[in-house]
């Protein structure tokens, strides 16, 4: 197996791909102010295994698309979907993010939770814009800094592994620059991070492991999320997942 596909054997089983939460999910709908309207097309770009798909189509009278590269998660979403009684709520799209078949002004919402990081936050934003109806919501999740100030070692990782990460108040002027009203905006908690996303995968660490014979690619894998994980227990006051809420603006 090459690097990709043993991430996607570590996290095929999981609930999440990445920090997030239910009730995150639900705080963004009611920040969308689209629990009052009926009949609405949603599509969930990035969408994993489907736990942010699953709330939506619970939460919302909505058809939701879930969208993502890999079959083998949207697979385990169709599955979830079937047992939640959600089976007519939800379709899934194997697509690339950057290359989505979809025609302009087409879904009244897009979510993203975690994944727009994939494109980049500027890209992400502007590539997706089209498909909007005008007044439509666009509710994303991506890494920001918490702070003003960080320390250098912190500041030179995420840098490093994605160019993209800024404060919030910067996401925002992005989204305002590129034709969005921001309309609400909330930092994920460090249970989004711990419970829901680090801790699961390192119970997995193990079976993963045996699964592969120890082999030293797999064993990278694991060394590199546990030094993941061990930088957000030591600076987690100083970045998280800042969840923005905006609606695309009249042209």
């Amino acid at each position: 197996m090459n690097d990709l596909d043993l991430l996607i054997d570590l996290h095929r089983d999981a609930e999440r791909q990445g920090p997030g939460g239910d009730e995150e999910t639900r705080l963004a709908v009611t920040l969308s102010g689209l629990r009052t309207l009926k009949g609405l097309k949603i599509a969930d770009i990035g969408c994993g295994t489907g736990a942010s798909t699953l709330v939506l189509a619970e939460e919302l009278d909505a058809q939701v698309s879930g969208v993502d590269l890999l079959p083998s998660f949207l697979g385990r979403l169709d599955t979830a979907a079937e047992r939640r009684n959600l089976g007519e709520r939800v379709a899934t799209l194997a697509a690339s993010m950057d290359a989505l078949p979809f025609e302009d002004r087409s879904f009244d919402a897009i979510w993203s939770e975690g994944a727009i990081y994939n494109m980049g936050f500027q890209h992400g934003i502007r590539a997706w814009r089209r498909f909007l109806k005008p007044g439509g919501v666009l509710a994303v999740s991506d890494l920001t800094w918490l702070t003003r100030d960080r320390p250098a070692e912190l500041e030179r990782h995420w840098l490093r592994e994605y160019a993209g990460v800024a404060t919030a108040s910067a996401k925002m002027a992005d989204l305002e620059a590129n034709g969005y009203a921001p309309i609400g905006y909330f930092a994920l908690s460090e249970r989004c991070w711990l419970q829901n996303y680090y801790r699961p995968m390192q119970a997995r660490f193990s079976r993963f492991l045996s699964r592969h014979g120890h082999s030293e690619a797999a064993q990278a894998i694991v060394e590199a999320e546990k030094g993941e994980i061990a930088l957000y227990e030591r600076f987690s006051a100083y970045y998280s997942y800042g969840y923005f809420v905006a609606r695309r603006a009249q042209d």
